[in-house]
């Protein structure tokens, strides 16, 4: 592997890494656990008691714009020095990715002129990253605001589709997936890829309105309140969905073997395992229990499922491109 393309790699590893930490952040309802940003709690370092605490350096005004009722009492009564510590690494380890996205950008210029699509790749990482940067800024000021968190984790989506590309085309040799003219195979790839990103976007909704609820019933048992979220529409549209992207599954893991080589089978598979274990999960969050360890594996695996089948869709379009003749069958 080429210098540019282990940065790059570095940097899709990373952002993976820090998809699952978001998702402990979330799980754990520690996305407040820093009420303010950059700073947490008004200090670099944040505190680990409350007592601790500088509430000189808080701006309760910039607070009380999101909501009219916080005071200084109110913030001491919501400190939860677990919550801090969580969202604090969360931070921390959004620094890495940031660095990587950086020298990933500066080693493309050596592709500016031979390979432009991979500068621009890299170029769209950085500004993917910002905004990203940007929206988490926002998600804490605006109070976890619906809408915001949802696009927040659908930019992130996009920037591992996004880095999958750069690592790939950033490298002098491609691994190739040959779908042996298959037409039907990669059509049906396409599919499932848009169908894998509406079904996480609307579970990052689900997510939104399970938060909401969790909050308007916060002295109610989770078993008691459950039965408002199942009759929403968008709980209802994306456990529905689920399906059909398990039969997507089902099809294409019967349609591996016309695939060529054992790299593209391997990834294939790797497809339909992950699909396989999504719905699991989903069925056990959904009639079990919504137990933390679950929630956070359907978020992770979800992003490592569109990092899957992006790579297939570009690695197999590339096949096609240089291999003319296998398109002819």
């Amino acid at each position: 592997m080429t210098v540019y393309q282990k940065t790059a790699l570095a940097t899709l590893l990373a952002t993976i890494f820090l998809i699952f930490v978001g998702a402990i952040v979330r799980v754990t309802g520690s996305g407040l656990g820093c009420p303010d940003w950059p700073t947490c709690w008004g200090a670099l370092i944040p505190p680990t008691s409350l007592e601790q605490v500088d509430f000189d350096q808080l701006n309760i005004a910039k607070f009380q714009k999101r909501d009219p009722g916080i005071t200084k009492e109110t913030l001491s009564v919501e400190f939860n020095p677990v919550h801090v510590w969580i969202e604090f690494i969360n931070r921390l380890i959004s620094l890495p990715v940031g660095l990587f996205t950086i020298a990933t950008f500066l080693f493309s210029f050596q592709f500016l002129r031979k390979r432009p699509s991979v500068f621009i790749a890299s170029f769209s990482a950085l500004v993917l990253v910002l905004a990203n940067a940007v929206l988490g800024a926002i998600v804490v000021r605006s109070g976890l605001r619906p809408g915001i968190i949802t696009l927040h984790m659908a930019l992130a989506m996009v920037l591992l589709c996004v880095l999958v590309y750069a690592v790939y085309r950033g490298g002098d040799r491609r691994p190739q997936v040959n779908l042996n003219g298959s037409e039907s195979l990669r059509m049906l790839l396409i599919v499932l890829f848009f169908a894998c990103i509406g079904e996480g976007v609307m579970g990052s909704q689900v997510r939104e309105l399970t938060d909401d609820l969790a909050l308007k019933f916060k002295d109610i048992p989770r078993d008691v309140w459950h039965e408002t979220l199942e009759k929403k529409p968008i709980y209802l549209m994306h456990r529905s969905f689920s399906w059909a992207i398990f039969v997507l599954g089902a099809v294409t893991f019967f349609k591996t073997r016309k695939v060529s080589g054992d790299l593209g089978q391997l990834c294939l598979k790797t497809v339909c395992s992950i699909i396989l274990a999504q719905m699991v999960l989903g069925i056990l969050m959904s009639h079990v229990s919504v137990h933390p360890v679950v929630q956070v594996l359907h978020v992770g695996l979800s992003s490592i499922l569109v990092v899957a089948l992006f790579w297939l869709l570009v690695a197999s379009r590339s096949a096609g491109i240089e291999s003319p003749k296998a398109e002819i069958r």
